[in-house]
């Protein structure tokens, strides 16, 4: 048997496998930023200025449903883009693939831009915008999967929990950073401005992003688990369908397991910034709009904060320990988000908004470290990636779509109970799964 390293290399590999952890980390991190930064750049827009200039016909209030419903898309094309990408992470490697996602974000994201709105070019706008969002989706569906290899096959077992806190950033970061673009682009210009043309700067800017992500992700090796099943010829053909035969069974827990997490975060990113809004045919909290993005920059932060302690402490106390406790947490955090809600202000919106952050970052923290853990290196790629977008299509699109059903027949208690039973899901599938921590990530 081979004798690994304190970074996963043998003796005698080149010395490119042995790279400090901080680029590995690096890397992970700012291609996973962007990513997010990119994916979500559209549904904040979504919620403020996509309705009337993609939808007009709808009326005011369908015209930010269907808005936010092209967002839900990309959820659904997302398990695609991660038996796609995850097929190639598999079989030509994780750095290739990650660099192909990156440019396939970064750009469609970059045409969104430039798009004219319904009243230039009619219905062509809407479908155009929804090609690129399913372009997003698809992109995305790759990325994650792979950034989080890339920092849990280099890591000792040991600290795998910290080291894969880093692609883990990305979503807290993204959000932060896209609530500022737009923060800072309305505070420079007029509302009229913003909704004809500054919304379009977000989009365009990510260029600069994206080239300063993928000289990040150029100048970094293959990872060590991956090169082991090159040198060992144990690339399969189709990776996906091994993966789907031999552990579907941690596929489907995998994904339930994080369906609270992508549940949390989308209904208050996306959900909430429209619920909270001034407009009063979208709008019940009757926020300004520069008040939403601060505080979700102010909640981004806060999820970032616990994401980082909850990694660091999976190394020590065990990865299944840290997850239930967060999914055990969210059974009573959505009534409790919208129970402090109740006033009506920024500050209480802030506070709603903290502990659904709160709640999803605890058990997001070590999932990096956990999901790869759970499959063979010979096609963790697109394991990983269809257990984490098929969590995106139970916590993601499905709660966004029913949101506004459920408010109307039952008010804010249907979508904190529908919180409650995604959390009462994910604790079970967590229940149902193991514990990997300390298990080698190399097949033998």
């Amino acid at each position: 048997m081979t004798i690994r390293t304190s970074r996963g290399a043998a003796p005698g590999q080149s010395s490119a496998l042995r790279r400090p952890m901080a680029r590995i980390a690096a890397a992970s991190l700012v291609g996973t930023t962007i990513e997010f930064y990119d994916f979500l750049i559209y549904g904040t827009a979504a919620a403020l200025v996509f309705g009337p200039l993609f939808f007009p016909s709808f009326g005011p209030g369908a015209a930010t449903v269907a808005a936010i419903a092209t967002f839900g898309i990309a959820f659904v094309v997302r398990p695609l883009g991660a038996i796609v990408f995850g097929h190639y992470g598999d079989r030509l490697g994780r750095k290739r693939t990650l660099v192909t996602s990156l440019v396939v974000m970064g750009g469609s994201t970059f045409a969104i831009g430039l798009v004219p709105t319904a009243d230039t070019i009619g219905v062509a706008a809407p479908l155009m915008l929804v090609f690129l969002r399913v372009l997003q989706g698809l992109a995305l569906g790759g990325e994650w999967a792979g950034a989080a290899l890339l920092t849990s096959e280099y890591a000792d077992s040991g600290e795998r929990g910290k080291y894969s806190m880093f692609p883990q950033l990305g979503p807290g970061i993204g959000v932060a950073l896209s609530s500022a673009t737009f923060l800072l682009t309305s505070l420079t210009m007029s509302s009229a401005a913003f909704a004809a043309w500054g919304w379009r700067i977000p989009f365009l800017i990510s260029a600069v992003l994206v080239c300063v992500g993928l000289w990040v992700r150029l100048n970094i090796a293959e990872t060590p688990s991956f090169t082991k099943v090159v040198e060992g010829r144990q690339q399969l053909k189709l990776p996906f369908l091994d993966a789907i035969r031999d552990q579907w069974r941690q596929i489907l827990l995998g994904g339930g397991m994080l369906s609270m997490t992508f549940g949390c975060f989308y209904i208050s990113i996306v959900f909430l910034t429209g619920y909270a809004s001034a407009a009063p045919e979208v709008g019940v909290l009757g926020l300004p709009q520069r008040s939403i993005l601060v505080v979700n920059i102010l909640a981004a932060l806060v999820m970032c904060v616990v994401v980082v302690a909850s990694a660091i402490l999976s190394d020590r106390f065990g990865r299944r320990a840290v997850l239930l406790t967060g999914t055990c947490f969210g059974i009573v955090a959505g009534p409790l988000a919208f129970a402090v809600m109740q006033p009506g202000n920024a500050v209480s919106f802030f506070m709603a908004m903290a502990v659904l952050m709160i709640t999803l970052g605890i058990p997001y923290g070590p999932a990096a470290a956990y999901l790869p853990e759970l499959f063979h290196a010979r096609y963790r790629y697109s394991g990983a990636g269809m257990a984490y977008n098929l969590a995106g299509i139970l916590g993601g699109a499905v709660p966004l779509l029913l949101a506004d059903r459920l408010v109307d027949a039952f008010g804010k208690a249907g979508i904190a109970g529908f919180l409650s039973a995604l959390a009462v899901v994910s604790t079970a599938c967590l229940i149902a799964l193991k514990e990997p921590l300390g298990e080698t990530m190399d097949d033998e």
